[in-house]
């Protein structure tokens, strides 16, 4: 039986697999963004509470480097700077709604390359993948 430490070494071959495919699924879309955008944008799309401070914790970033992430996606329409109804001084981040739509491309395109590389597979392979999917999530 495979213990943990060399499981978690296959994991990592294949997420380091899969990387190329998120990369390649970002240069079809426009605007072009890099990945730490991109993740910013998804970060405040799933939280929508988030502020900038919160941001740059959540991303590992500083904050003047949050903040000019910031200004990336909200000079290509993608993100909005709000002032909070609550607290005034607080400035909320919002994904705009064509910020939404660039998600959902680069989503679907992810989702096209990931179906091509799983359907390469042999059905049994596949659901290996899929029995390892479901007892990690």
């Amino acid at each position: 039986m495979t213990g943990p430490a060399d499981l978690a070494r296959q994991v990592l071959d294949v997420v380091e697999n899969l990387v190329p495919l998120w990369f390649s699924a970002l240069e079809d879309v426009t605007p072009r963004l890099s990945p730490r955008q991109v993740l910013a944008l998804r970060a405040v799309r799933h939280r929508p509470e988030l502020n900038l401070t919160t941001l740059a914790e959540q991303l590992e970033v500083g904050l003047p480097t949050a903040s000019r992430l910031c200004d990336r996606l909200e000079a290509a329409g993608l993100l909005q700077r709000c002032v909070r109804l609550d607290d005034r001084r607080e400035v909320g981040l919002v994904v705009t709604a064509r910020g939404r739509g660039f998600l959902a491309d680069v989503t679907e395109r992810l989702s096209v390359r990931l179906a091509d590389a799983l359907g390469a597979l042999p059905p049994a392979e596949r659901a290996r993948v899929e029995q390892a999917l479901r007892a990690l999530g």
